[in-house]
């Protein structure tokens, strides 16, 4: 286990720990402004009572995603230094326009709706209310912008002089911030975390009508929670399919892998588990076209032609104009020739979209574990399928009025199942893409820092140690107020 391999454990960790927090976040802002809203409309102090439980949980949720999120950002300067090096200029535009405006709309906001209920008026504290879950869905658009020019790297110009990927002009910066990849994964992420933030209100108030506690309070929090959760659940269907279809367009090897698809064609079949197929589901889904073409694994290996008439070629060939490249871009930086330097800046830029490609020990090192992103694929599917069912039977039974308790037992099971779901999509977007840290530019063996195996391993476990202390904290305190539930009289009325 070198170096690469405990910097990308390290850094799975803290962001599957981070992803424990942000959906949360985002789905309790909704339902809490929401319940506000209805607090200012109606005028019943109901609503206010219900809020500020809510606002609650979202505080405690909050701080320690705060935390994490900091962590997460530091190790890219500390375990994957070549790679900040290298992107630098493109990377870190949307991660300082996301600190500089997003979060400091989050965080100021969040001060007036948390202390600010007898300080400001109604509508002034409503208003921070929905700015501090806008700021957060904010926050969470400028971080994906980042994460999705990972996997599509458009408005990026390679620089031989710096040795840099850079941003050539101000239209490169709009072709990053609106990157198709960009806006569908933030549709998925931010609807996803409605959906949690919909399950976890909807388990919650399962709990305490399963107790015999607070049932007006329950019932409400209930219905509530469960249509944002369905509104949520909805729109990560649709976002879904063009998060499939982008895939398709952009890495059709992380769409192979979680199919499972050795041997793709036209009219490609979709598995729902090995055995059992859909006939031409596959390439609908791909390419919007029953009879589409989807490439397979070994098709992507030995070159094919696309939906476009487009001739890719083999890993093989891609390799080769790769390492191509990285021996122009050596000559073109060792020469003081001009001459010398201009045919070797030539050959360059003749195959420098293929370079990351010279860094490859063998051409099977594209291929993601397939295992893991067919199953962690089926098991977010499934899993959101289940939930979705959840929510609208809680729907119904909170509509209703009506007290099953297998479906209390089922909402209140369906909080963890909800977290689970949202790790596997995280499984999928980022394993699928192995081996790059960036799509086709750079792969993890050149991007990582110059440390020691060892010294990564002991950051690891130091790290695991307090995220797990942390977590332990957090859903105590989190238990604890849930328990003493929401108050009988509010203080500010």
């Amino acid at each position: 286990m070198d170096a690469v391999i405990w910097s990308r454990i390290q850094f799975a960790m803290t962001a599957a720990y981070h992803w424990l927090f942000v959906p949360l976040t985002l789905g309790l802002a909704l339902v809490m402004a929401v319940m506000e809203t209805l607090y200012v409309v109606k005028g019943d102090e109901f609503w206010k009572k219900t809020a500020q439980f809510w606002i609650k949980i979202f505080a405690i949720n909050f701080a320690v995603g705060i935390a994490t999120g900091l962590i997460l950002e530091f190790e890219f300067g500390t375990n994957w230094s070549n790679y900040s090096w290298f992107v630098g200029d493109m990377f870190g535009a949307p991660l300082a326009i996301e600190g500089i405006l997003a979060f400091f709309i989050e965080a100021t906001f969040f001060a007036v709706m948390f202390f600010g209920w007898n300080k400001v008026s109604k509508k002034f504290h409503l208003a921070s209310t929905w700015l501090t879950g806008i700021g957060a869905t904010i926050s969470a658009y400028w971080i994906l912008v980042a994460n999705s020019w990972m996997q599509n790297p458009v408005g990026t110009t390679f620089n031989p002089d710096t040795v840099r990927s850079e941003m050539a002009s101000a239209a490169a910066f709009w072709e990053v911030v609106t990157n198709p990849v960009a806006i569908s994964k933030f549709c998925h992420s931010v609807t996803s975390g409605w959906m949690t933030g919909g399950i976890f209100v909807v388990g919650v108030s399962a709990w305490y009508l399963l107790k015999g506690r607070e049932k007006k309070f329950a019932t409400k929090s209930m219905l509530i929670g469960a249509i944002v959760g369905l509104v949520g659940s909805a729109a990560v269907m649709l976002s879904g399919d063009s998060s499939g279809v982008h895939a398709a367009e952009y890495q059709p090897m992380k769409l192979a892998a979680a199919e499972g698809l050795e041997d793709g064609g036209n009219g490609a079949a979709f598995t729902i588990v090995p055995g059992v197929k859909i006939p031409k589901l596959l390439s609908f889904l791909a390419t919007h076209d029953f009879n589409g073409y989807v490439p397979g694994i070994n098709d992507i290996m030995n070159g094919y032609t696309d939906n476009k008439g487009n001739v890719v070629p083999s890993v093989a060939e891609k390799m080769a104009m790769g390492r191509t490249a990285l021996d122009a871009l050596a000559l073109y930086r060792a020469s003081d020739d001009p001459a010398v330097k201009a045919d070797a800046l030539e050959i360059l830029n003749a195959n420098v979209q293929y370079m990351g490609y010279g860094h490859l020990e063998k051409a099977e090192d594209i291929i993601p574990p397939v295992g893991i992103v067919f199953w962690s694929f089926r098991l977010m599917v499934g899993l959101g399928m289940l939930l979705a069912l959840v929510l609208l039977l809680a729907l119904i039974a909170a509509w209703k009025d009506k007290k099953w308790n297998w479906l209390l037992w089922a909402a209140i099971w369906s909080i963890p199942l909800v977290y689970i779901c949202g790790q596997c999509g995280w499984i999928v977007a980022e394993v699928g893409r192995q081996p790059w840290t960036i799509q086709g530019l750079l792969p993890v063996n050149v991007a990582i820092s110059s440390l020691s195996a060892a010294a990564v391993k002991t950051t690891f476990f130091v790290f695991l140690a307090i995220f797990a202390l942390f977590l332990v904290i957090e859903i105590r305190i989190m238990l604890r107020a849930i328990k003493k539930g929401p108050e009988v009289e509010p203080k500010n009325a």
